[in-house]
């Protein structure tokens, strides 16, 4: 299968927020459902930095590392006897405008552009990462110190729920869903001694997400990374109201 996008994906920091699903209802895709962990919805503010990007096999000259900023919540899909389940996106940010155009075009996702920049610092067995964004002349930022030591998540742990979906699924109108799958190993977790968060997550993902600026995440996890393959292949899945 043909692979649209090559990358490595490190330093994946997810702060998760529970929030109540009829705020995610309008942005659900056609054909999947919510997927919940002990039956609560969460919503991911995700931080990571993007490296060595590859288009078709063809790396990007000067504009291949950037940050990612993105908000994404969680969904599953139902196949024969298979569940199948992914993230969608309500927004995804990086600095360059090409990159983001290329991605909304050829892939019909939602990235929009803004300033970025990151930093990152060791200092014995001890990390600080942190991604900042610059939104309304203001730097929004997600930081961590962690370990750098990483391990294995646990099965059937919240870390394991929220960084298993290894597909992505894209809301192209009312009726009309695409589906896309991701690839990569299961990811090692490094363990957090504390994090600041400061997101104005109304100006940046809309009023619906308001609740978010008031919110305290349930957890904030970070992932080592690895390299990610997107296929170029997307499924169009199409509903009417009586199913599919």
């Amino acid at each position: 299968m043909t692979t649209f996008l090559k990358a490595n994906w490190e330093n994946i920091i997810m702060a998760n927020y529970e929030i109540a699903p009829e705020i995610l209802l309008p942005y659900l895709p056609n054909g999947v459902t919510l997927d919940l962990y002990e039956g609560k919805a969460y919503v991911s503010l995700v931080g990571f930095m993007f490296k060595k990007t590859k288009i078709f096999g063809v790396p990007i000259p000067y504009l291949g590392t950037f940050e990612e900023i993105n908000l994404r919540f969680y969904v599953q899909r139902i196949e024969g006897n298979t569940i199948k389940r992914g993230v969608v996106f309500i927004n995804e940010t990086i600095p360059y405008r090409i990159v983001a155009w290329m991605a909304n075009k050829l892939y019909k996702e939602h990235y929009t552009v803004v300033p970025t920049k990151h930093f990152m610092h060791q200092m014995g067995g001890k990390q600080q990462v942190k991604f900042e964004w610059l939104l309304d002349k203001k730097w929004n930022h997600i930081l961590v110190e962690a370990e750098t030591a990483s391990k294995k998540m646990a099965a059937k742990s919240f870390e394991e729920f929220i960084y298993e979906h290894y597909y992505g699924y894209t809301k192209i109108n009312e009726q009309n869903t695409e589906e896309y799958r991701l690839q990569h190993p299961s990811w090692e977790v490094n363990h957090i001694s504390s994090y600041d968060i400061r997101c104005d997550f109304s100006a940046m993902y809309g009023d619906a997400f308001a609740v978010l600026n008031k919110t305290n995440p349930t957890a904030v996890f970070m992932a080592k990374g690895s390299s990610v393959k997107v296929d170029w292949k997307r499924t169009p899945i199409k509903f009417t109201d009586e199913g599919n």
